[in-house]
């Protein structure tokens, strides 16, 4: 009777835990669309009212990632990557170091916290997946998964953000023993590793991939993406997207960008003039082929949205210059290439865009519209230090925005009442 109860329980209980809610890097499903509405579609002539300011951070490029209960933010002070954690009145509840910060060229700590219920996952700059309390930000467990897996680093260290599928939480060290592992979320043991498919780690972050009825892992080293069977780790296709001889920049591929996918299509982008690619996945998913492939949605690391059928994009024209951009999702044709000040990171909620220019730190508004870039109101964030590497996040009629050791929120609902 009593293991008859305990499974009853059991079933009840576990897909509650699976289907918990997910606060993540770029949105609830990591394509930067965020489910916000009753969101303003104008702002007023100095941008929208500002509703927190809270400094002291530490240095960081991650995004501010933002719960019902609290506001988290990573950020790199002396050697160490902390994480601080903020209530909606401005307090900081805590800011508790966690792993070691990457010391090298681009030092800042840019890996993105995921929470799911009272838990937060974190990677270090040196590659430490760790799992904390969410409420006191004491640590449950810790691996050195980068140093246990012999990950093999590029130039920038790791700019990964945990992915959350099942009772998984995923990594991806690279390098010759394995290319993604797969760890109880609970308890942090193995669960399974993929095999090494080559390639040092990338700076970008996996995803969940959906398709006929099935779900995969989207992940990548950086020289090859693959899809991968959460049940197992079975790489089930791989797709070689960098060729040394190809690229004239580094002797590795800087490759950040999360993959932006719909139905069978999945588009690839790096910037740095390297080419951009469509994919295609075959009717039983499980090979792919490249559908065309373009020189102009050349994204340096991250804005690409997939909205009603185009690709909404900025472009990489050199490190410090870009535009902004519109494709076609389906044939590949390019609407329109547009100036506005520089390239930056894209978000999209409620009908709008959300730029963030990384050099100067403007912020538009922007209808997403395949004629043209039209920047319905924008105003600047003044303070902090660096590029403003740091994506936008909105939550609860709320922007979040964060330049160095300086997060601003701001008010962006158009009545009081928020529907989410």
């Amino acid at each position: 009777m009593k293991s008859r109860l305990l499974s009853i329980v059991l079933i009840l209980v576990c897909p509650l835990l699976i289907n918990a809610q997910v606060f993540q890097f770029r949105g609830p499903n990591r394509d930067g669309k965020f489910e916000c509405t009753n969101l303003l579609k104008e702002w007023p002539k100095n941008g929208p009212e500002l509703f927190m300011e809270v400094d002291s951070l530490g240095k960081g490029f991650s995004s501010v990632i933002a719960t019902d209960k609290y506001i988290y933010v990573t950020g790199m002070i002396d050697t160490l990557d902390y994480l601080t954690c903020i209530d909606y009145d401005g307090n900081k509840k805590w800011q508790i170091p966690y792993g070691e910060a990457w010391k090298k060229s681009f030092p800042d700590t840019r890996s993105s916290v995921t929470v799911e219920d009272d838990r937060i996952y974190v990677i270090s700059g040196i590659g430490e997946l760790v799992c904390m309390n969410a409420e006191t930000g004491n640590i449950s467990w810790k691996k050195n998964v980068d140093k246990d897996y012999a990950s093999d680093w590029h130039i920038w260290g790791v700019s990964e953000s945990p992915l959350i599928i099942d009772n998984m939480v995923i990594c991806s060290p690279g390098g010759k023993e394995t290319s993604i592992v797969a760890f109880d979320k609970l308890t942090g043991e193995e669960i399974w590793k993929t095999e090494s498919v080559g390639g040092q780690r990338a700076y970008s972050s996996p995803t969940i991939y959906e398709y006929n009825g099935s779900r995969y892992i989207l992940a990548n080293t950086a020289n090859y993406l693959m899809a991968i069977r959460p049940e197992n780790g079975e790489v089930v296709w791989r797709y070689n997207y960098y060729e040394l001889a190809d690229w004239k920049w580094q002797s590795g591929l800087i490759w950040t960008n999360i993959p932006t996918w719909k139905d069978n299509q999945i588009f690839l982008s790096m910037g740095y003039d390297y080419p951009a690619v469509m994919l295609e996945v075959d009717s039983l998913g499980t090979s792919v082929s490249e559908k065309f492939v373009d020189q102009t949605i050349d994204n340096h690391h991250h804005g690409l949205i997939e909205h009603d059928g185009y690709l909404y994009s900025s472009i990489w024209k050199s490190n410090r210059t870009g535009k902004w951009a519109c494709m076609n999702w389906l044939t590949g044709e390019i609407e329109y290439v547009n100036e506005w000040v520089n390239k930056g990171s894209m978000v999209y909620a409620d009908g709008m865009l959300y730029c963030y220019e990384e050099k100067s730190g403007n912020v538009g508004l922007v209808k997403p519209d395949p004629k043209g870039f039209e920047v319905v109101s924008s105003f600047k964030v003044e303070k902090g230090s660096g590029p403003h590497w740091s994506h936008p996040y909105i939550y609860n009629g709320k922007l979040f925005l964060r330049h160095g050791n300086v997060m601003q929120v701001y008010n962006i609902a158009s009545s009081g009442k928020l529907v989410l």
